[in-house]
């Protein structure tokens, strides 16, 4: 029950994430540049002030994970410029369908052979998104969103299967923010954002950075060893759901008899692939 709260909360803060990225770009509070550099300052910030109390000193910095590192920019960056046109729950939906995918695709390198039931589970969930996504409409993102989103899926599966040999989730965490940061302030200077931003679209940036996301990933890096690579993108599933609600709350972005078909059966494959059983 404990994994099964924990892993919900960090689905909850993955899925917050989507909603305050579309809401400080949808009306242009930020650009995705700015958005994303100020997401990864605050997130390093908040997590070094963290390691800091935790060992009352300053903390080392070790050698970092380039996997990681690398995984992290590409996730922020494809993430923030895909929303520049995308609604925040089919942007969770392309996003964590190609972390499944990935995921898988990792695993399945490594030698790992999931269950059958896992396998059903993923078919079941991905039944699901393509319910969603192949029902087109007003709502349906442009071809380079698309692409965006799936360059940040691509780039948030690596990032988790790396965070499964983290020994210190917190420290882990906390190099790859800062060893992203310039990588991302790089691509600022490079596609800077046409418009200022406003003081809400920056309080948006830093509270995506420093709560959702460097508190969010801290956690799911605890998770990951437990969970698994199948399991963790089974588990991640749950965030598209959860994104098309909040969008529907925050940003009055339509939820409709399709998505929430599709809610079912993504949640009914979850419920089959991570039910007890280890890979």
């Amino acid at each position: 029950m404990r994994l099964f709260l924990l892993t919900a909360l960090a689905m909850t803060a993955f899925a917050a994430n989507s909603t305050l990225n579309r809401l400080a770009l949808a009306e242009g509070e930020i650009g995705p540049a700015g958005f994303a550099a100020l997401r990864v300052a605050s997130g390093a910030a908040v997590l070094l002030v963290l390691m800091t109390l935790r060992s009352r000193a300053l903390p080392r910095l070790t050698r970092p994970d380039w996997a990681a590192v690398a995984g992290l920019t590409a996730y922020m960056l494809g993430f923030s410029f895909a929303y520049v046109s995308m609604d925040a729950g089919v942007g969770a939906l392309v996003l964590f369908g190609g972390v499944q995918l990935s995921m898988f695709a990792g695993a399945l390198l490594e030698g790992t052979r999931p269950r059958a039931r896992r396998w059903a589970g993923m078919a079941l969930s991905m039944t699901g998104l393509a319910v969603l996504a192949l029902a087109g409409g007003p709502a349906a993102p442009p071809p380079q969103a698309l692409g965006l989103m799936a360059l940040a899926a691509l780039g948030w599966g690596v990032y988790s299967l790396a965070g499964r040999k983290a020994r210190d989730p917190l420290s882990a965490t906390g190099r790859n923010f800062l060893y992203a940061l310039p990588l991302v302030l790089a691509a600022l200077l490079l596609w800077p954002d046409p418009a200022t931003a406003t003081a809400r679209g920056i309080a948006l940036a830093i509270l995506s950075g420093g709560v959702t996301s460097a508190l969010g990933y801290a956690l799911w890096y605890a998770l990951l060893p437990t969970l698994g690579a199948t399991r963790g993108a089974l588990a991640q599933l749950s965030a598209p759901v959860l994104a098309l609600g909040m969008g529907a709350v925050f940003l009055s972005e339509p939820v409709t008899a399709t998505a929430l078909l599709s809610a079912a059966f993504i949640l009914g494959g979850i419920a089959l692939g991570l039910w007890r059983g280890n890979d």
